[in-house]
């Protein structure tokens, strides 16, 4: 039995209760019977955050529709869980997105139909090491002890592929652990690890944790010399950016490695329902502002513009204002 189907189990269950109570009416005309799972992220990272508020405006906004955020490891298991049904949102790195869209890198021969209902705001990539350490760059993580982020997310996918930019083997060169925001962040602070990359909005919770409660221990290294060999082998997905010191209080700016973050959902979505969900993200969006304030940083212009990613009919439709 799926975990979905486990879930839907329980859902019909409490909804033939209250219904029995004299609640309201069923839903399972609905799409998906009216039952909407979100596929978020680390539960310290933006997407859990957001996905949580995204949720809460579906279940207060979306007659007939409850909606609930699950915590993931994020972007490709985000992806392949939408493929499968057992999602109907998903939040992605647009890169990762792409490799799902052509069939690649971890989706290879197995191109995936999603489509984007948002381009949204932009993950920073975080490479933090100790304050006292003497890795300067990504070079310098050569025999070191490193967490790329949960397997196959897209942190561990940009981390990667900073590796190989920098000449080293992920898998050969470094002392690879995919672990969890979480599990990272109690594994930076026990000495356990030499560095750790994090890709995400700003601020993220868990590193702000990390690097707040323990001021000046922990150095936030540059990654913008990297951008023109992820340019040559991915294309214009990868763009730079500064992590400016008040974001964390740290000590200095870091210019560092950005990519856009999308939400997705799969290609049979209804484009009535499509249309609905992207309209609740500007309709609603002081709400989500209140939830974390990367939530102001899309408008509906810039949200459209999410290739190489096909948006859905139903976000076009709202978009082009028909």
């Amino acid at each position: 039995m799926t975990t979905r189907v486990r879930r839907l189990g329980a859902a019909l269950l409490l909804a033939v209760l209250v219904a029995g109570c004299g609640g309201e009416p069923s839903t399972s005309d609905a799409w998906h019977g009216g039952r909407i799972f979100l596929a978020t992220g680390n539960t310290t990272g933006v997407y859990y955050q957001l996905g949580g508020g995204y949720a809460d405006l579906i279940n207060r906004h979306l007659p007939g529709y409850e909606a609930r955020a699950e915590p993931t490891g994020a972007s490709v298991e985000n992806i392949n869980r939408l493929a499968s049904g057992d999602m109907e949102i998903a939040f992605s790195l647009a890169d990762t997105a792409a490799d799902a869209i052509d069939g690649r890198g971890a989706f290879d021969g197995k191109p995936q139909s999603v489509r984007a209902l948002a381009r949204i705001y932009s993950n920073y990539t975080h490479l933090i090491v100790r304050a006292n350490s003497k890795i300067e760059n990504v070079a310098g993580l050569r025999g070191k002890r490193v967490s790329t982020g949960s397997p196959k997310s897209g942190t561990d996918i940009i981390a990667g592929r900073l590796l190989t930019a920098a000449n080293l083997d992920p898998d050969r060169d470094v002392r690879r652990l995919t672990l969890s925001l979480p599990e990272t962040v109690k594994q930076m602070r026990a000495n356990s690890l030499d560095a750790m990359f994090f890709s995400g909005g700003l601020p993220t919770p868990g590193i702000k944790d990390l690097l707040t409660s323990s001021p000046g221990a922990f150095r936030l290294l540059p990654l913008d010399n990297l951008l023109p060999p992820l340019e040559k082998g991915y294309g214009p997905v990868y763009t730079t950016s500064t992590l400016t010191a008040n974001v964390y209080n740290t000590a200095s700016d870091a210019p560092t490695i950005t990519v856009a973050n999308v939400i997705l959902v799969s290609a049979d979505m209804p484009d009535g329902l499509a249309y609905d969900l992207t309209r609740m993200l500007f309709e609603h969006q002081a709400e989500l502002i209140a939830v974390h304030p990367e939530a102001a940083n899309f408008t509906r212009a810039s949200a459209a513009l999410s290739e190489p990613i096909p948006l859905h009919p139903g976000a076009s439709r709202y978009y082009r204002g028909s």
